[in-house]
Protein backbone atom coordinates (compact mmCIF):
# COMPACT_ATOMS: atom_id res chain seq x y z
CA UNK A 1 0.00 0.00 0.00
CA UNK A 2 1.65 3.50 -1.42
CA UNK A 3 0.34 6.77 0.41
CA UNK A 4 1.81 10.45 -0.01
CA UNK A 5 2.09 12.69 2.80
CA UNK A 6 1.35 16.07 2.64
CA UNK A 7 3.33 17.98 -0.26
CA UNK A 8 4.67 20.66 2.61
CA UNK A 9 8.16 20.59 3.83
CA UNK A 10 8.72 18.49 6.95
CA UNK A 11 10.18 21.09 10.16
CA UNK A 12 11.58 18.40 12.60
CA UNK A 13 13.63 21.20 14.52
CA UNK A 14 17.44 19.77 14.39
CA UNK A 15 16.64 16.79 12.33
CA UNK A 16 17.36 16.78 8.68
CA UNK A 17 14.48 19.19 6.88
CA UNK A 18 13.62 17.36 3.68
CA UNK A 19 11.70 18.24 0.52
CA UNK A 20 8.85 15.37 0.23
CA UNK A 21 8.11 12.38 2.08
CA UNK A 22 6.27 9.11 0.86
CA UNK A 23 5.20 6.16 2.83
CA UNK A 24 5.38 2.37 1.72
CA UNK A 25 4.55 -0.63 3.92
CA UNK A 26 7.00 -3.64 3.67
CA UNK A 27 5.61 -6.72 2.23
CA UNK A 28 5.62 -10.01 3.25
CA UNK A 29 7.68 -10.85 -0.08
CA UNK A 30 10.39 -8.09 0.87
CA UNK A 31 11.19 -9.90 4.55
CA UNK A 32 14.16 -12.01 4.89
CA UNK A 33 15.27 -14.70 6.69
CA UNK A 34 16.22 -12.24 10.06
CA UNK A 35 13.13 -10.82 9.92
CA UNK A 36 14.07 -7.45 8.31
CA UNK A 37 13.87 -5.79 4.60
CA UNK A 38 16.24 -7.47 2.39
CA UNK A 39 19.06 -4.70 1.64
CA UNK A 40 18.14 -4.72 -2.05
CA UNK A 41 14.62 -4.07 -1.54
CA UNK A 42 15.75 -0.32 0.11
CA UNK A 43 16.89 0.45 -3.73
CA UNK A 44 13.39 -0.01 -4.99
CA UNK A 45 11.59 1.88 -2.62
CA UNK A 46 13.96 4.69 -3.02
CA UNK A 47 13.26 4.32 -6.41
CA UNK A 48 9.37 4.31 -5.75
CA UNK A 49 9.99 7.55 -3.61
CA UNK A 50 11.91 9.39 -6.93
CA UNK A 51 8.99 8.65 -9.05
CA UNK A 52 6.38 9.97 -6.35
CA UNK A 53 8.97 12.98 -5.93
CA UNK A 54 9.15 13.70 -9.34
CA UNK A 55 5.54 13.46 -9.69
CA UNK A 56 5.09 16.12 -6.73
CA UNK A 57 7.61 18.56 -8.41
CA UNK A 58 5.12 18.80 -11.53
CA UNK A 59 6.62 15.96 -13.97
CA UNK A 60 3.61 13.26 -13.98
CA UNK A 61 5.58 9.71 -13.91
CA UNK A 62 4.13 8.13 -17.84
CA UNK A 63 4.36 11.74 -19.82
CA UNK A 64 7.86 12.30 -18.32
CA UNK A 65 9.81 8.55 -18.24
CA UNK A 66 7.40 6.64 -20.79
CA UNK A 67 6.01 8.54 -23.69
CA UNK A 68 9.34 10.23 -23.97
CA UNK A 69 7.91 14.03 -23.46
CA UNK A 70 10.06 15.01 -21.09
CA UNK A 71 13.39 13.51 -19.71
CA UNK A 72 14.64 10.35 -17.80
CA UNK A 73 17.49 9.96 -15.35
CA UNK A 74 19.40 6.78 -14.58
CA UNK A 75 21.42 5.49 -11.51
CA UNK A 76 24.89 5.73 -11.50
CA UNK A 77 26.01 5.57 -7.59
CA UNK A 78 24.34 4.44 -4.80
CA UNK A 79 25.69 4.86 -0.85
CA UNK A 80 23.57 3.30 1.26
CA UNK A 81 23.79 3.11 5.16
CA UNK A 82 21.85 1.33 7.12
CA UNK A 83 20.32 2.99 10.72
CA UNK A 84 18.06 0.17 11.93
CA UNK A 85 15.49 -2.51 10.41
CA UNK A 86 12.15 -2.28 9.27
CA UNK A 87 10.09 -5.82 9.20
CA UNK A 88 6.95 -7.00 7.69
CA UNK A 89 3.88 -4.84 7.34
CA UNK A 90 6.21 -1.99 9.07
CA UNK A 91 5.26 1.74 7.24
CA UNK A 92 8.48 3.34 5.99
CA UNK A 93 8.90 7.14 5.92
CA UNK A 94 10.99 7.76 3.23
CA UNK A 95 11.62 11.36 3.23
CA UNK A 96 13.85 12.73 0.04
CA UNK A 97 15.38 15.96 -1.11
CA UNK A 98 17.88 16.96 -3.58
CA UNK A 99 21.42 17.13 -2.13
CA UNK A 100 23.49 18.43 -5.31
CA UNK A 101 22.63 19.33 -8.82
CA UNK A 102 25.30 19.48 -11.20
CA UNK A 103 25.60 20.10 -14.82
CA UNK A 104 23.82 16.51 -16.25
CA UNK A 105 23.48 14.70 -12.95
CA UNK A 106 22.03 15.30 -9.30
CA UNK A 107 21.96 13.62 -5.82
CA UNK A 108 19.27 12.93 -4.34
CA UNK A 109 19.01 12.57 -0.42
CA UNK A 110 16.92 9.69 0.99
CA UNK A 111 16.31 9.43 4.82
CA UNK A 112 13.86 7.00 5.86
CA UNK A 113 12.22 6.26 9.57
CA UNK A 114 9.91 3.28 11.08
CA UNK A 115 7.54 5.07 13.86
CA UNK A 116 9.94 7.57 14.36
CA UNK A 117 13.52 5.52 14.56
CA UNK A 118 16.16 5.95 11.78
CA UNK A 119 16.02 2.54 9.40
CA UNK A 120 18.48 3.07 6.32
CA UNK A 121 19.59 6.54 4.66
CA UNK A 122 20.76 7.17 0.84
CA UNK A 123 22.96 9.01 -0.75
CA UNK A 124 21.98 8.17 -4.98
CA UNK A 125 23.52 9.90 -8.30
CA UNK A 126 21.32 9.81 -11.42
CA UNK A 127 22.59 11.09 -14.32
CA UNK A 128 19.76 12.84 -17.07
CA UNK A 129 19.56 10.77 -20.40
CA UNK A 130 17.68 11.32 -23.51
CA UNK A 131 14.83 9.04 -23.06
CA UNK A 132 14.86 5.79 -25.15
CA UNK A 133 18.81 6.05 -25.06
CA UNK A 134 21.88 6.09 -22.46
CA UNK A 135 23.10 9.42 -23.77
CA UNK A 136 23.57 12.08 -20.58
CA UNK A 137 22.21 15.73 -21.30
CA UNK A 138 22.03 18.28 -19.39
CA UNK A 139 19.06 19.47 -16.69
CA UNK A 140 16.76 21.55 -18.58
CA UNK A 141 15.90 24.55 -16.96
CA UNK A 142 12.59 23.76 -15.70
CA UNK A 143 13.59 20.94 -13.85
CA UNK A 144 16.79 23.07 -12.28
CA UNK A 145 14.95 25.76 -10.94
CA UNK A 146 12.00 22.99 -9.70
CA UNK A 147 15.08 20.80 -7.77
CA UNK A 148 16.38 23.98 -6.69
CA UNK A 149 13.43 25.21 -4.99
CA UNK A 150 12.78 22.15 -3.44
CA UNK A 151 16.47 21.41 -1.42
CA UNK A 152 16.65 22.07 2.22
CA UNK A 153 16.93 25.52 3.73
CA UNK A 154 19.20 26.28 6.20
CA UNK A 155 17.57 26.85 9.70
Amino acid sequence: MLTQLPRTPRDTRGASRMAFAHTIRARYGEVDMQGVVFNAHWLTYFDDCATRFFDWLGFAPKETFVSGGGFDFMLVKALVEWKGSAGFDDEIRIDVAPARIGNSSFDLQYSSSVDGRPACDARVTYVLIEPGTSRSREIPAELRSKLEGSRPRAT
